[in-house]
């Protein structure tokens, strides 16, 4: 029977992964961060299709539940396909930094978070123009893209930012959890539970809720850019507290008690 590895051992996994994403050559990192935000629209168009198939026959907030597993399909098809997500690539690359110093790394480690929340949505946008063309969607699934997008700046901004937190606190726990685990299908349960529950909550993710935006922005005048701009700004702002101090931090200092 498999034994989970220690923190210690983890941790050094995370270290070797974040060196590689901190160091990947520059058309690396472009298909890989262009790639996640391709592949995480097919999870939010899929939530979507669901939901506007089922709402009808079990009601909208029941819908929601398959609407999330749908929703975590792309994610599986994310982290299996070895692409990256912005704040997905917290906890690695800041293992890594921590242990190499200087403020080179660092730099390195702010122009990463950057390129990749850029490149998401720079793919996530090609494929969303893709999916918005008359005919392009199922029936019903466009109203209810439009109506997740006015949910998402329907919102104060206290509760995007506390949505924020917790959605960078998931998706940095999905990047801990994928170094403790060593087949693929554990790979897939671990991704597909933590997409389930980003999908459920929903939290703020920046690239992700961007994305939902963006779809009502092309869908309708229910929501507009500058709601874009606002939500990705307290969404990066969450996350990144999210998934540094209640994750990466805490975990470091479980590893570096140990030592």
């Amino acid at each position: 029977m498999a034994v989970a590895p220690d923190p210690d051992q983890i941790y050094a996994r995370a270290r070797e992964e974040g060196h590689r994403r901190l160091y990947m050559p520059p058309l690396e990192q472009v298909a890989t961060g262009f790639i996640a935000g391709v592949t995480i629209v097919f999870g939010i168009v899929a939530l979507a299709v669901v939901v506007a198939y089922l709402e009808g026959a079990v009601g909208g907030n029941a819908a929601e539940v398959p609407g999330a597993l749908a929703f975590s399909i792309g994610m599986v098809f994310l982290i299996v396909g070895r692409s990256e997500l912005f704040s997905e690539n917290f906890f690695d690359p800041v293992a890594a930094a921590i242990e190499e110093r200087g403020w080179s790394v660092w730099r390195r480690v702010l122009r990463l978070w950057g390129a990749i929340l850029s490149l998401n949505l720079v793919g996530g946008a090609v494929l969303t123009a893709v999916m918005t063309v008359d005919g392009a969607l199922p029936g019903g699934a466009a109203g209810v893209l439009t109506h997740l997008a006015e949910e998402i700046a329907g919102k104060p901004w206290t509760a995007t930012l506390a949505r924020a937190v917790l959605a960078g606190a998931l998706v940095t726990l999905l990047s801990y959890m994928l170094k403790a685990v060593d087949t693929v299908t554990a790979r897939i349960l671990v991704t597909g539970m933590v997409g389930f529950f980003l999908a459920l909550g929903p939290f703020d993710h920046a690239a992700v809720s961007a994305l939902h935006l963006l779809f009502g922005i092309w869908l309708s005048d229910a929501v507009g850019y500058l709601d874009l701009l606002v939500n990705l700004g307290l969404s990066v702002a969450g996350n990144v507290v999210g998934g540094l101090t209640l994750i990466t931090l805490t975990h470091t200092a479980q590893v570096k008690g140990s030592r």
